[in-house]
């Protein structure tokens, strides 16, 4: 299948190993001093190895590549001895895992239209069942990323002229939605194509779809 899947410049690679350790699905390895992708079906095409590379050898590119394969790389973790989903951050104490909440508050409703926390932020907007369903939110979505939750179905508000407005004050860098399958959920991704287009910035926007039992079953592009 075609997709978007990151490719790894050799030449611009300076060997710091940063995409490696950013790269929760363990799809990128150090090979002779070099990061590579040690196999297309571990990559989900989020990209969140890109913003820690110093070299800026990494972009994206779309290919023939195997589509995105949970199931193969949670069983990569476990014969690695590391943690699969909820225990992924686990703290080096033994204690619970790490909170990656930036701050406060998460709900849309309530979220401030201009402060210094979105500045410049990697923002995700997520249907807030998408947390409990998926063991791995906070490692996996909210690292690195300022959180903004919502109901689209309880929530009597058009997210999508908070969301515009958030847009047009801040210099937000990208977004990432995340939702459930089911088809009331996509309310939110519907707010934050139309705020994109109100606000008429060019941003990456990138949706994962959760099913109801917690698996990441999509990813796709606005």
């Amino acid at each position: 299948m075609k997709r978007k899947i990151i490719h790894i410049s050799e030449e611009k690679c300076n060997g710091c190993g940063a995409c490696a350790k950013a790269c929760h699905e363990g799809a990128i390895g150090m090979v002779n001093g070099k990061a590579v992708l040690l196999r297309d079906d571990y990559c989900d095409g989020l990209g969140d190895c890109l913003p820690v590379c110093p070299a800026g050898a990494i972009t994206f590119e779309e290919r023939d590549a195997a589509a995105y394969d949970e199931k193969a790389v949670l069983e990569n973790k476990r014969k690695k001895g590391r943690k699969d989903g909820e225990a992924a951050n686990l703290a080096s104490d033994g204690h619970d895992p790490v909170s990656q909440l930036q701050q406060w508050p998460v709900q849309i409703k309530l979220a401030p239209v201009n402060a210094p926390f979105l500045e410049g932020a990697e923002l995700l907007v997520a249907a807030d069942c998408t947390a409990y369903a998926f063991a791995g939110f906070h490692e996996r979505f909210m690292k690195n990323r300022i959180t903004l939750i919502g109901c689209p179905k309880l929530d009597a508000v058009d997210y999508s002229e908070k969301l515009a407005e958030i847009l047009c004050r801040n210099d937000i860098k990208s977004i990432t939605v995340v939702r459930m399958e089911v088809p009331c959920c996509g309310g939110i991704e519907y707010a934050v194509k139309e705020a994109v287009e109100k606000n008429g910035k060019s941003l990456p926007v990138q949706v994962a779809v959760v099913s109801t039992d917690g698996v990441l079953k999509g990813l796709s592009t606005l």
